[in-house]
């Protein structure tokens, strides 16, 4: 594709900008579109340019077309639209995709010309066309909160500067009006989803220091539904349907937003301490939690809602960039790297609405969540479950792309998330530094950073070793320079000259983790693997109500046994027992059986006694009851990255120790 001339120079304006600015954030973004992926990553957003994130408006045109409130028509005018178009718009400007541009042209163009002269934006008719009645709410806060975080996002590709026009007029707006329609006016998801709206305002106060953003941003957070006492004082984490899971996911990061003009220890201690009780009442091995619809606690066979997964991933990407803990790259690497591909085609045409981390079949039945949807909820199809997922997933990986790398204070770059891809930005005095990133992980363990500069310099190069990793070494241009033990960030410092190679190695190793029943997953590095099962899918046309769930979907059903339990064993006979083998190439598209880059074999025992209910694993074996279920014969069985799988089983009981 052709360039633009003036590319980079918006790049150096942006980035000149940038640093003038005071910031309290610990990293910085780069400018939407400087990162461009490359390898498997990139293979994912071609897949989604040429799957549904590319063509919603074509298999969607019910809320997705021309009608669209947000295009000004009569129909759909609150989430959904804006959902799309918060993964689409990054998608199009990562890959430059004139043809994406032009379609989410549209939808900024009407939005920033909707602007009333009181400073409201968006949808001003109140007709639900989809569910054809009237309802008052076409002007909740809720949605603009969407459309607020697309618009910072189409500023950092572009520097349209009319998006700070509308921004300060709508938060003169919102300033004016919510103390007498307050964010649970009209629907109660803005008093949980605010932290998008407060993040977009505090955002363009760093711009522009206009004082009235600090008096809205305490408003806000004032009426919002408070997580940081939730966190820290209540245990209402431990009770099941205490919150919608998405609400929490997106809430989560509202004390860290909060904290960037309040830095007070609390803040960051509720976020924390929030994640733990999410990990031990309701976590899951793949790095979700059990919410079907609502909080369900992590019984394996519980659902995770895919708008969980990826809205959990921006929050962890917000807190980790304001912050700079790693934990939160731990975690948003296992979110990444495990649950959000399981729960997308392969060609990015059809999703699940819920998975479960303990998954025998994918089939239309009424399971034990909180929600049922005519029982669409495991199987894979364009609007089976509910279609708020068909709108938002979109956002998952080209958000995980532009959060590869960060800019610094001291006038570096850090490299906190891994795979392949090359950057450009400004270093140290000005210096213009392009790298390129070329990995297989997190398949492989060695990280290669060849490094481009105009002229030499001396900046900082932040690294992200992770928790798991016991101890990493880095090497600068074939030389061991360090090790470094796990769960920090290593600074490396010289003066760097062009061409020069900085190599990062991260020996993976067999590690378990236990959960729900005392079972065990099997763990390295970041990913979690999951028992291959034999599979036989099948699409069904839906000739019981496919207005509401699709005119088909796909059910998968198992071929081979699954109702396995693994031994348990002391740390130092983990590897000799898990034997990993690797293969030696990598394809583009990693994510399923076929092409599973690693496999896990190990011996097991089949439990009779662990059968089918209403088509899913019954309830868990609670372990340790050693021997007392399991066949005598011990069998060998094969694990895979979980994120390759569609069945599964990801938290196995124990059956005896070795």
């Amino acid at each position: 594709m052709k360039k633009r001339t003036t590319t980079w120079l918006a790049v150096l304006c942006f980035l000149a900008s940038y640093c003038l600015q005071a910031q309290s954030n610990y990293y910085q973004p780069l400018p939407l579109g400087t990162i461009k992926p490359k390898g498997w990553l990139r293979e994912m957003l071609l897949t989604q340019k040429n799957g549904s994130t590319g063509k919603l408006d074509e298999l969607y045109p019910l809320v997705m077309g021309q009608r669209n409130g947000w295009l000004g028509g009569d129909g759909d005018q609150w989430e959904r639209g804006p959902y799309w178009i918060d993964g689409l718009l990054p998608l199009a400007y990562i890959l430059d995709d004139k043809e994406l541009i032009a379609k989410v042209k549209p939808w900024i163009e009407w939005s920033i010309k909707s602007q009333q002269p009181n400073g409201y934006f968006g949808p001003s008719k109140d007709y639900d066309y989809e569910a054809g009645i009237q309802r008052d709410n076409s002007h909740d806060w809720w949605p603009k909160m969407v459309m607020l975080k697309i618009l910072q996002q189409y500023y950092s590709a572009t520097q349209d500067k009319r998006v700070l026009t509308l921004m300060s007029n709508y938060f003169r707006f919102q300033l004016k009006e919510l103390p007498q329609k307050p964010l649970d006016h009209w629907t109660f998801w803005a008093k949980f989803r605010v932290a998008d709206n407060l993040m977009a305002v505090y955002w363009l106060y760093d711009i522009t220091h206009e004082p009235f953003l600090l008096d809205l941003g305490e408003l806000l957070h004032k009426q919002s539904f408070d997580f940081t006492h939730q966190f820290l004082q209540t245990d209402f984490l431990t009770h099941f349907g205490s919150i919608h899971t998405v609400n929490l996911a997106q809430g989560l990061k509202e004390p860290i937003i909060y904290y960037q003009k309040h830095q007070e220890a609390k803040y960051l201690e509720a976020v924390k301490k929030g994640l733990i009780d999410i990990r031990h009442y309701n976590g899951f091995a793949n790095g979700g939690y059990g919410g079907d619809e609502a909080l369900h606690g992590n019984n394996p066979t519980q659902g995770t809602e895919l708008c969980t997964i990826v809205e959990m991933m921006f929050s962890l990407e917000k807190a980790l960039e304001i912050t700079g803990d790693i934990s939160f790259a731990d975690q948003l690497e296992k979110l990444a790297f495990n649950a959000l591909p399981t729960q997308i085609t392969d060609d990015f045409m059809e999703r699940q609405y819920f998975q479960q981390a303990n998954q025998v079949m994918a089939t239309r039945h009424q399971r034990n969540f909180g929600d049922n949807h005519g029982g669409t909820d495991l199987c894979f199809g364009l609007l089976t479950g509910y279609p708020c997922c068909t709108s938002n997933m979109h956002q998952g990986w080209p958000k995980f792309t532009q959060n590869l790398w960060y800019t610094t204070a001291d006038k570096g770059i850090a490299a906190l998330v891994y795979s392949s891809n090359e950057m450009k930005t400004l270093v140290g005095e000005n210096t213009m530094l392009a790298v390129l990133e070329e990995t297989n992980y997190p398949f492989d363990e060695s990280i290669k950073f060849t490094l481009s500069l105009n002229k030499s310099d001396s900046f900082p190069f932040h690294l992200r070793i992770p928790a798991w990793c016991k101890k990493a070494i880095v090497k600068v241009n074939g030389k061991d320079f360090q090790e470094i033990e796990g769960n920090q960030i290593v600074k490396l410092n010289r003066i760097w000259k062009n061409g020069d190679i900085v190599e990062l190695i991260l020996p993976m190793h067999i590690f378990k983790n236990k959960w729900f029943e005392n079972s065990l997953s099997i763990e390295r590095g970041p990913i979690t693997y999951a028992l291959k099962i034999g599979e036989e899918s099948k699409r069904i046309i839906n000739t019981k109500d496919s207005k509401i769930y699709g005119e088909s979907y796909i059910e998968s059903r198992p071929t081979t046994d699954w109702n396995f339990g693994i031994f348990e064993m002391p740390d130092s006979k983990l590897e000799s027992f898990f034997i990993t083998t690797k293969s030696n190439h990598i394809l583009s598209y990693p994510w399923n059986t076929q092409n599973a880059p690693i496999t896990i074999r190990t011996k097991a025992k089949k439990i009779p006694t662990w059968t089918l209910y209403n088509e899913s694993a019954g309830h868990l074996p609670y372990s340790p009851i050693y021997g007392l279920e399991a066949s005598n014969l011990e069998e060998d069985i094969e694990l895979i990255p979980y994120g390759c799988t569609t069945l599964r089983i990801s938290q196995f009981p124990v059956v005896g120790t070795k």
